[in-house]
């Protein structure tokens, strides 16, 4: 391949092959549009071991199964993966130019639907991480799998107002619930504080370290001694990857989320974001939604310019 492709621009380039990337895919292939799909293989999704609110799964599905289901379904209609890193962005006239770690590619209309990366405790090996995930005793996301730590021993490491806000929303599931500083003492105003008190919330000092699994519980050391809970959930926030966005002159927000109109279209003529990359519910079927929506607004945003099927 060369290391720059010429021709006819695409009609739209996909950027992220997660939930959101993969249903635009769909729908775009479905619609006769020439597309690609560039993948750089860090989906989220891909680290969910079982999902149990999505639906049509009763039996809940893990996250690999169920992006591999929807490439298939997105590959029988030509939409093709391709194992591609994005590294520039940038409107040039009526298309855009997509620079990638193996050419530059050009398309009438983009769809970013890169997602996020949760941010983990600095001391939690990697190896220890993957296996704590796998098993269901390190999560990230009380909305999707709050159910599953009913009445257990939980902790969330995080502080301020966004690990008080998480504690306060898994304290619908679970009385047992400890939140724990992440570096020293907790950083908490006296709202979070009076608000912890009210819901019966204990609060451990940090820092986290020397992170294990113990039998069936996740163990680390806190400044009060070694603790172990059935599931930890770190509250540490996320790094939204809207940096190609903000390179094509996007708007984002404070915390990077790419600013769309209620068709998913970017303050870009053109440019549009799907799923977690957008600020939302950071759901599989929100993502879903808003690429479907995209997805068609892309469609018909093309047929003004000129008709799609000859």
């Amino acid at each position: 391949m060369s290391d720059t492709e010429v021709g006819a621009p695409d009609d739209c380039i996909i950027i992220g092959a997660g939930p959101a990337g993969l249903t635009a895919a769909i729908y775009l292939a479905r619609y006769h549009l020439s597309i690609r799909l560039f993948d750089s293989g860090e989906s989220r999704a891909a680290w969910i071991p079982t999902s149990h609110n999505h639906a049509g799964y009763p039996e809940g599905i893990n996250g690999k199964d169920l992006l591999d289901r929807m490439y298939r379904q997105a590959r029988q209609y030509g939409a093709v993966r391709e194992e591609k890193t994005v590294t520039h962005l940038a409107k040039t006239g009526d298309c855009f130019t997509v620079g990638t770690d193996s050419g530059t590619y050009i398309a009438r209309s983009v769809l970013i639907a890169t997602g996020v990366v949760n941010r983990r405790p600095d001391s939690l090996p990697e190896d220890v991480h993957d296996a704590a995930l796998a098993a269901g005793l390190l999560r990230y996301c009380p909305v999707c799998d709050g159910y599953e730590v009913t009445d257990k021993r939980v902790a969330v490491v995080g502080t301020g107002d966004h690990g008080t806000a998480e504690a306060l929303f898994l304290r619908g599931y679970t009385s047992d619930l400890t939140l724990v500083s992440p570096h020293g003492d907790h950083d908490l105003d006296d709202e979070c504080s009076a608000k912890l008190d009210d819901a019966g919330i204990v609060r451990v000092a940090g820092p986290c370290g020397e992170w294990t699994i113990d039998g069936e519980r996740l163990a680390f050391a806190t400044a009060e001694g070694r603790m172990a809970f059935d599931s930890v959930y770190p509250a540490l926030g996320s790094h939204v990857r809207s940096e190609l966005a903000e390179l094509a002159g996007a708007r984002t927000t404070d915390v990077g989320c790419i600013v769309t109109d209620d068709h998913l279209e970017t303050s870009v003529p053109g440019l549009f974001a799907a799923g977690d990359v957008v600020l939302g519910l950071d759901q599989i079927s929100h993502a879903m939604g808003q690429a479907g929506v995209a997805a068609t607004t892309i469609r018909n945003h093309l047929a003004k310019e000129r008709p799609l099927r000859r």
